[in-house]
């Protein structure tokens, strides 16, 4: 992960990246964090057989889960000491089918309120081709309640 400048928070983005690393799901999943920055954050996914359905494209269920994790990173980038957040809606527009050996997931953080956030995402195939693109809203919460 770049290093980050001084107006961000340097502390948050290493949570963020640190976040990934503990995943067990991120780990099986073969999600890395490419980028963070305050209020972006890119992840990759090397395909691997269990990505593909029985058509031998990608699942929909990848591409919808690299865009609610490279928004939800956004959002976490940007929340206030203390909160957390916990998807409570997500919308998913299919462009294209995921073929290939990497998808990329691109997501920003458009609103960060005291009580809900949204942000907005794309995935990409490994040609830089958007396959899809996504909004989400989460839930703010004390950390406390959402680990």
């Amino acid at each position: 992960m770049p290093e980050p400048t001084e107006e961000q928070h340097p502390e948050r983005l290493r949570a963020v990246a640190e976040r990934v690393r503990a995943s067990t799901f991120h780990e099986w999943f073969g999600l890395t964090l490419a980028s963070a920055s305050d209020g972006e954050c890119t992840v990759e996914v090397a395909l691997a057989p269990h990505h593909f359905n029985y058509q031998d494209i990608v699942h929909g269920g990848v591409i919808a889960t690299l865009a609610d994790t490279a928004i939800g990173l956004a959002v976490r980038t940007v929340l206030p000491e203390g909160r957390s957040h916990r998807t409570i809606q997500m919308n998913v527009h299919y462009l294209a089918k995921g073929v290939g050996d990497r998808l990329i997931g691109r997501g920003r953080a458009i609103h960060v309120g005291r009580s809900v956030a949204h942000g907005e995402g794309e995935v990409l195939d490994a040609n830089g081709r958007v396959i899809a693109r996504a909004t989400a809203t989460f839930a703010v919460l004390p950390s406390s309640v959402a680990p």
